[in-house]
């Protein structure tokens, strides 16, 4: 059987200030960078992303299990 998707997401830009919770400075200028069927390929984006802008110390990537957020009470036996 083959293994399900699980979605997950790599979002960036430049955030307001490096303390507190993330918020970014212009949510109109949010970099999507993709969708992703695995953990392995998101973080390959996030990392190519992170390294391109890491003169920006404001600039962040994150990624997001969006798995997680479309079904929480779903038992995902994948750490990541």
């Amino acid at each position: 059987m083959p293994d399900r998707q699980l979605l997950h997401l790599v979002i960036g830009g430049e955030l307001k200030s490096l303390e507190g919770t993330p918020e970014f400075a212009d949510l109109s200028r949010v970099d999507l960078v993709g969708a992703y069927p695995t953990y392995q390929d998101a973080a390959a984006a996030w990392r190519a992303k992170a390294q391109q802008t890491v003169d920006n110390a404001l600039m962040r990537y994150f990624l997001i299990h969006a798995h997680k957020l479309l079904n929480p009470d779903a038992d995902d036996d994948h750490t990541h």
